[in-house]
């Protein structure tokens, strides 16, 4: 867990760099100004509005105990063990079996099912994925992808300005310069972002089996999902992009290049991992 945290300071970090040298070189002290405060209000939209985001993306509305009471106490009963207020509880209408966790501390955070999870998962297997979204609650998991996001958006802006105001003259990248910025900046950001994802993902699963004390109902959720989701995906449109690395498992259909570039490990590598944690071996 703490080469994880470790790790994840470093990646945000480069990230950050990356946004100040794309500014420094575009418009030299100006754009490392601009490259400053325009990340700071990217970080700040990401702060306070992540929540609004990602439930709007996926239609989510607020359900009652009396409505969901499974789903109330297995969240209540965790919350406890964790020592942790309790999350607003919302449900989606998808119908692909998934579940997202949002909200920027605790006390604002968020816990998103669809009507797919409810419907495919046993009481055991659910715990187990309500686990691992506390988990990324309680890790702050939720403030530092959305973060990541922000300022990875910030590296596609920064092209689009170099691309359509730059120079040609020695005091910018001119023309060809600006449009190398364009176009590797966002992969570069991309990757940055989707190895912060892959790396929380795995220390979510750990700590929400610990949470939970059953390794093997995440485990068998997962496998659940992953078969679900591949007959179900969901359309790569741009809002469902937005929240798509906060979902426990990648919804759209990665295949090919695609599942190189996804923000989740392989949900084969989590299974596995899952399973040495309660002492299987194959």
């Amino acid at each position: 867990m703490h080469h994880n945290s470790l790790r994840t300071a470093v990646l945000l970090g480069a990230l950050s760099a990356l946004i100040l040298l794309a500014g420094a070189w575009l418009g030299g002290g100006a754009g490392v100004r601009l490259a400053f405060l325009v990340a700071l209000a990217a970080n700040g939209v990401a702060y306070f509005f992540s929540d609004t985001i990602a439930l709007s993306a996926m239609r989510a509305r607020p359900v009652s105990e009396v409505e969901q009471p499974v789903l109330y106490r297995i969240v209540r009963e965790l919350s406890y063990d964790a020592r942790q207020p309790m999350p607003r509880l919302y449900v989606s209408p998808t119908m692909q079996p998934n579940a997202f966790a949002t909200g920027r501390n605790p006390r604002k955070a968020a816990v998103c099912v669809t009507h797919g999870v409810l419907g495919l998962l046993d009481e055991r297997e659910l715990r187990g994925v309500i686990g691992h979204e506390l988990s990324h609650v309680y890790n702050r998991d939720i403030l530092i992808s959305s973060v990541a996001g922000a300022l990875a958006t910030m590296i596609t802006y920064f092209g689009y300005v170099g691309l359509f105001f730059g120079s040609d003259d020695d005091e910018g990248p001119g023309f060809l310069g600006a449009l190398l910025v364009m176009i590797l900046g966002p992969v570069a950001a991309s990757m940055i972002q989707m190895a912060i994802s892959r790396s929380r993902e795995f220390a979510a699963d750990e700590a929400g089996a610990r949470l939970t004390g059953d390794p093997l109902a995440l485990a068998s959720a997962l496998r659940k999902i992953e078969m679900e989701v591949r007959r179900l995906p969901l359309p790569e449109n741009g809002r469902l992009a937005s929240a798509s690395h906060m979902m426990i498992a990648n919804p759209f259909r990665g295949a090919g290049i695609g599942r190189l570039f996804s923000s989740h490990p392989p949900i084969a590598q989590r299974i596995a991992r899952l399973e040495r944690m309660a002492g299987y071996r194959r």
